[in-house]
């Protein structure tokens, strides 16, 4: 799938990731081989692997978009696995990477269901083996207004969403993380957040091309505390609404209720795009942090739709964008 032209301007991942983690990397994926379904065993978090598609390898990721400037260096992989928010594993920054272990994110199932011609359930393989894996580099800006780089691998939103023919009627999609508390501490507790968190876009939002399913990152599978083994990742959108783990897709008529705006409705709401200029009620939002090599560096500008307005302003033509928040 081609997305755009690629512009002499427009930083390939091969030149802005560290030379030795991009070869490295590599490297153990094609020396690896692994299949489906399996796991080494003992080995650590950060060579962990659970490859989602039987053959795959993410050494030959169809190379897809990235548009980045010369200071959007990639975020160490070691920081993007063990600085994550994802309150079901706790609420510390470094809570998901200790307490995920338990977790199991084969064998897997999500279901799709609402306003659909081809509803269903379907095992993890089936539901990604028609689509070509895709390299995405994109910044990532949380809420809290710290910041990544990170190379994901993942399926455009729009091919999944065409494969179940929703309909007319359908104008949004809602996604729905799993419950498993005896594996999720953090579910163990209904005062973090109410279970399961859900998120949602607006279907013209979700079938923009910059819109995807994860299912890894840096040329490997998702590990839990990322979100394994299918999250989303809408990169001119805060963090929050990247829901992990997901086990159902719904097509609806009506706007989802997303869980942080039905936690705290006075300061999260629906669409969560990425604006400099609207604050949040207890901090500012014109600049973040970045998360670089083991620590967050001084404070940079936050750019509008997080960098990515080219693709995504004409979404929101009309709309008054002080209320996005």
């Amino acid at each position: 799938m081609l997305i755009r032209h690629k512009k002499a301007s427009d930083v390939a991942s091969h030149e802005i990731t560290p030379e030795s983690v991009y070869l490295n990397r590599r490297r153990f994926i094609q020396a690896s081989g692994l299949a489906a379904g399996s796991i080494m065993m003992g080995a650590a978090p950060s060579e962990a692997a659970v490859l989602p598609a039987k053959g795959a390898k993410f050494a030959d990721l169809k190379k897809g978009y990235s548009k980045l400037g010369k200071d959007d260096a990639l975020t160490p992989f070691d920081g993007v696995t063990t600085y994550n928010n994802y309150y079901e594993f706790g609420t510390g920054k470094s809570d998901p990477a200790k307490t995920s272990g338990a977790f199991k994110p084969l064998p897997w199932k999500v279901k799709v269901d609402g306003l659909c011609a081809k509803p269903g359930t379907i095992d993890f393989d089936e539901f990604i083996k028609p689509h070509t894996i895709e390299e995405r580099v994109y910044r990532m800006r949380c809420v809290e207004a710290w910041s990544m780089v990170i190379p994901w691998a993942g399926i455009p939103l729009a091919e999944i969403i065409k494969r179940f023919e929703p309909q007319s009627s359908a104008k949004y999609i809602q996604f729905e993380t799993i419950v498993r508390p005896e594996e999720m501490p953090g579910q163990r507790s209904s005062y973090i957040l109410p279970w399961p968190y859900i998120e949602g876009l607006r279907m013209d939002e979700a079938m923009n091309p910059l819109a995807i399913l994860a299912v890894g990152l840096y040329d490997q599978p998702l590990l839990a505390q990322n979100g394994a083994p299918l999250r989303l990742v809408v990169p001119w959108k805060y963090g929050f609404k990247g829901v992990k783990s997901i086990v159902r897709i719904s097509f609806t008529e009506t706007e989802p209720k997303n869980t942080w705006r039905v936690m705290n409705a006075d300061e999260y709401g629906f669409y969560a795009n990425v604006n400099p200029k609207v604050d949040h009620p207890r901090w500012t939002q014109a600049s973040e942090r970045r998360l670089t090599g083991g620590f967050l560096e001084g404070r940079r500008a936050t750019l509008m739709f997080n960098g990515y307005e080219e693709e995504v302003a004409h979404l929101y033509t009309g709309m008054d964008l002080a209320k996005f928040y």
